[in-house]
């Protein structure tokens, strides 16, 4: 991986160390190294709710036009969406300005493939390396051949009515609030849930630039658990700020999270016939939890590094349909080429009407180990990662946890921090770990 393009695209500070300047030097490298074999590129771009969003889409659609690609704007829109888009209307690539569940100040920008996959990294390198020296070289076409913006006015209606046509049912009589995250997923998922027959009970789905992912959405499900309970729902919906990650929370304000989704999901599947290969792919973070219950279900679990590329990839390999992340970033690869949060949302919801189960029922098929994670905010992560005090340290924990658990110390992918995670029978016991592990990390 290169040094713009992190695990999920080019993310920063926008204005600061993702500006205009760098958003169109993207979008020219990008537009020119996606569509160099289209003979009439076309780009589908869309973006959250975040106030820079704007600024950056001017830069890379001018950045798009300047190599000759014309740019198809979508606006604001979930992440799975431009997949969605990228793929059925035969456009040449798409783009997503987004900063997923990060705060408002950051932004970023990531690039799809026309058949609606993320990029592998040799094409991010190709395209970081052009960025980086070759793109005033680029050619710069003039009359005609200048690309031209097209404004896509039924984009949300498309997607809507594509995610409904997964559901597989009606979802009458069910009454759930939706978590929008001040996010992207702010019309389109109380539009989807409520056109299927729910009643919706819109939360954060008001966004003003600056409050996107604020103390809601899928990274503080507090006010949607206090939400349920208030409206007595039968469950609750939280979204991130670009809708590519789901979380739940039953009727108790309990909250189900993206393993317990993935194994309500594929035990439906598996006794339908509808599980490829008999097989999840999970990552290094999932609970100990969802391999037993796999186990038990005779589906095996295909375990990946964090990030849902490496999941994707395990998925494509193996032939699986489901995969994912315990923070709810799930794929469903009969319906999307990447996480959607509105398709994880049907699909759960397709599985409670189909076997007549609450969602408290359908989390219960799979028992947590206790489990603590703390972010580490540090100065340089890769030498926090390479420290041998780290690693003495993080080896005499799981030797104290006497094979009855686990640590793991990984990088964020996209912030300067070390995620703390361990997991074992015994949670005070946990805690002291983590905080003594996060403690080495913050004097390194």
């Amino acid at each position: 991986m290169g040094v713009l393009f992190g695990t999920d695209g080019v993310r920063g500070v926008a204005n600061r160390e993702l500006t205009p300047e760098l958003a169109y030097k993207l979008g020219r490298a990008g537009a020119y190294v996606l569509s160099r074999s289209a003979a009439h590129p076309q780009i589908v771009i869309g973006k959250d709710t975040r106030v820079s969003g704007d600024m950056l889409e001017a830069a890379l659609v001018a950045g798009i036009c300047s190599v000759g690609a014309d740019a198809w704007r979508v606006g604001v829109l979930p992440t799975p969406a431009v997949a969605y888009l990228s793929r059925t209307m035969g456009a040449t690539a798409g783009a997503v300005i987004s900063a997923s569940h990060n705060p408002y100040p950051d932004n970023g920008i990531k690039f799809f493939a026309g058949t609606g996959y993320k990029l592998p990294d040799a094409v991010e390198e190709e395209i970081e390396e052009m960025v980086r020296g070759s793109v005033d070289q680029l050619p710069h076409p003039t009359g005609s051949q200048v690309g031209r913006v097209r404004e896509v006015a039924d984009a949300a209606d498309r997607y809507v009515a594509f995610a409904g046509e997964t559901a597989g049912a009606g979802l009458d009589g069910l009454k759930i609030v939706v978590d929008c995250a001040n996010g992207a997923a702010f019309r389109v998922a109380p539009q989807a849930l409520a056109g299927l027959g729910a009643k919706v009970i819109a939360l954060h789905d008001r966004p003003d630039g600056i409050n996107i992912n604020d103390c809601c959405g899928s990274t503080h499900p507090e006010s949607l658990q206090r939400a349920v309970a208030e409206h007595g729902a039968d469950l609750g919906l939280a979204f991130d700020g670009d809708a590519d990650r789901l979380l739940a929370v039953d009727a108790r304000g309990n909250l189900v999270d993206g393993d317990q989704i993935m194994v309500a999901c594929a035990l439906h599947l598996k006794r339908m016939g509808r599980l490829a290969q008999d097989t999840v792919v999970a990552t290094v973070m999932s609970n100990l939890g969802l391999f037993l219950a796999m186990r038990k279900a005779g589906i095996a679990v295909k375990q990946t590094r964090v990030g849902d590329r490496y999941v994707l990839e395990e998925m494509v390999k193996t032939g699986a349909v489901l995969g994912g992340e315990q923070s709810g970033h799930i794929i469903f690869l009969d319906h999307n080429t990447t996480g959607d949060g509105l398709i994880t949302a049907l699909q759960l919801l397709g599985v409670m009407v189909a076997t007549g189960r609450s969602l408290e029922d359908l989390a219960a098929q799979m028992a947590k180990l206790p489990q603590v994670l703390v972010n580490v905010h540090v100065k340089d992560k890769e030498k926090v990662m390479q420290s041998e005090a780290m690693q003495t340290a993080v080896s005499n924990a799981e030797a104290a946890l006497h094979g009855e658990g686990r640590v793991l110390v990984r990088p964020s992918g996209t912030e300067p921090l070390v995620r703390i995670m361990a997991e074992g029978p015994d949670k005070g016991r946990l805690e002291e770990l983590v905080n003594d592990l996060a403690g080495i990390a913050e004097r390194i």
